[in-house]
């Protein structure tokens, strides 16, 4: 499990930046992603680069994905996300701060995941009660 933090101009920029990191990274978010104050994330990251940033932040949010830092940070290095992407390990000091910020920070508007929650299955929902289809061939749909 690793805790990801995304910086950037607006909201469609970081909404943009985690569908490419669900969709061409191929990272499984466990968690919704939770606004974060942008002056705290810019000092987290200057404090995890070592040096000052060019630009500041309009927008930052933070969650948890499946996979391991080492992983997420190879999966991110592989595509161009429109937006700031760090992968926050727990050997950072920030690490424990940011995690103790995300109990209590607002979920972030506009995301949804395009992955099924149940891979190969279809979720849906008929006068309140929950349905799951098995489908071999789907592994992924728009979930409104």
């Amino acid at each position: 499990m690793a805790l990801i933090l995304v910086r950037g101009e607006s909201n469609s920029k970081v909404l943009n930046a985690i569908a490419d990191m669900e969709r061409h990274g191929n990272l499984n978010l466990i968690t919704k992603p939770k606004v974060i104050d942008t002056s705290f994330a810019d000092s987290l990251v200057e404090s995890i680069l070592n040096s000052k940033l060019k630009t500041k932040s309009n927008i930052a949010v933070a969650f948890f994905v499946k996979e391991d830092a080492t992983l997420s940070i190879i999966q991110v290095k592989k595509i161009h996300p429109p937006a700031h992407i760090v992968v926050v390990s727990e050997e950072y000091d920030a690490y424990n701060k940011l995690y103790d910020l995300l109990d209590t920070a607002k979920a972030f508007e506009g995301y949804r995941s395009h992955k099924a929650k149940n891979e190969g299955m279809i979720d849906y929902t008929i006068k309140g009660k929950e349905r799951h289809i098995k489908n071999e061939k789907l592994n992924s749909y728009i979930k409104k």
